[in-house]
């Protein structure tokens, strides 16, 4: 299964654990809106709430490329503050794992 459909999965599934299990202990997330960073913890500690909240929603979700060392995935999202965003995020894969993911995303509707 390619990390695109265990990603998938996992966000299907709201599994935040499974999620996780896709990053490296070293995972750093560049948030777009501020160019700031979190790690592994801090990611999963948002992805939690977005898991659990019935009003995060993706709406719709594509592979647009990936290899050995490479995810970028495009997302239209509704958030639980009645926003929403088309994403485009790219991963950096290294020793199996996701070590970085960076967006890009502008509101839209």
């Amino acid at each position: 299964m390619s990390f695109f459909e265990k990603m998938k999965v996992a966000r299907e599934n709201r599994d935040h654990i499974a999620f996780g299990d896709l990053l490296s202990e070293n995972y750093t997330f560049v948030r777009h809106q501020t160019g700031t960073t979190m790690n592994k913890e801090e990611t999963l500690a948002v992805i939690e709430g977005f898991f659990n909240s019935d009003a995060f929603n993706v709406e719709s979700h594509r592979c647009v490329y990936e290899n050995d060392d490479i995810l970028v995935e495009h997302m239209v999202i509704a958030f639980p503050d009645n926003t929403k965003e088309a994403v485009l995020a790219a991963y950096t894969k290294k020793d199996g794992k996701f070590i970085q993911c960076e967006t890009g995303a502008t509101k839209i509707g």
